[in-house]
């Protein structure tokens, strides 16, 4: 996948959860404003209320898209029959779209009133979105290969070693005399080295490329720690959430609320 088709992709991810929100939001403002008494008379009452057409509705579609987000991601990264499909990181950006889009959805099913184990479940999914936003982030900072494998302190040494090569012998630059120049300086230092015009664009490409790789590996081993610790937040709240997503769906369909079914 090209840069511009990720960032394209990423992009229609926040429009379409923007989207959703908006509408919904336009759909049912005057109706969530009110309190929980008043709500009886509105006239959108009996389509936006938990068990309405459309509360109802949007609550399971919320629900399956944060399942198929969660399984979908771990059967990918943890099921050899799926380890060909797809870069991992990609995946992950589709399981936070999921989850993402799934908990707007929850929310308005719940019409901003809820109580309870609900609440529980409501306040677990908070924290699973919010930690792994946080997730991401850490996940993004530790060098894997284009398959999502973890890459080893050699593996990226061996890598600053062929950029660092790379350097050297085709433009004449050691990157030492570089690595803690500005980047708006670097390009002056290029030109003292007579380097052609055609060719500065490609050395500062790889003197970033280095520059990244450095402070990875610099702060590699503070990033897998961290994200060790980010597992003990993320993944009992995310257990928390789905059972009592369960209980909460199976006490509805054991009253009745089966919605069009």
């Amino acid at each position: 996948m090209t840069k511009t088709s990720h960032v394209t992709i990423n992009t229609i991810y926040i429009l379409l959860i923007l989207a959703v929100s908006v509408v919904l939001t336009y759909i049912g403002h005057t109706f969530y404003g009110l309190p929980l008494e008043d709500r009886y008379y509105h006239p959108y009452y009996e389509l936006l209320k938990p068990s309405g057409i459309i509360g109802h509705g949007i609550g399971i579609a919320g629900s399956l898209l944060i399942v198929i987000g969660i399984f979908g991601y771990m059967a990918r990264k943890r099921m050899k029959i799926f380890s060909e499909i797809g870069v991992l990181k990609y995946w992950l950006e589709f399981h936070i779209f999921l989850c993402t889009l799934g908990s707007v959805l929850v929310l308005f099913h719940t019409s901003f009133k809820f109580g309870g184990i609900v609440s529980v479940g409501f306040w677990s999914m908070v924290i699973v979105w919010s930690s792994g936003i946080i997730g991401r982030y850490i996940y993004l900072q530790i060098p894997r290969s284009i398959e999502g494998r973890e890459l080893s302190l050699k593996e990226l040494n061996d890598l600053k070693d062929e950029l660092d090569i790379e350097l050297s012998n085709k433009y004449g630059i050691n990157f030492l005399e570089l690595k803690n120049i500005r980047s708006s300086s670097i390009k002056k230092q290029l030109i003292s080295k007579n380097i052609s015009k055609t060719d500065i664009s490609k050395v500062e490409n790889l003197i970033h490329k280095q520059q990244t790789l450095s402070a990875r590996i610099s702060r590699l081993d503070r990033m897998k720690k961290l994200f060790n610790y980010w597992h003990v937040a993320h993944l009992p709240f995310a257990l928390i959430m789905l059972i009592i997503m369960i209980v909460h769906i199976a006490v509805a369909a054991y009253f009745g609320y089966v919605w069009i079914f």
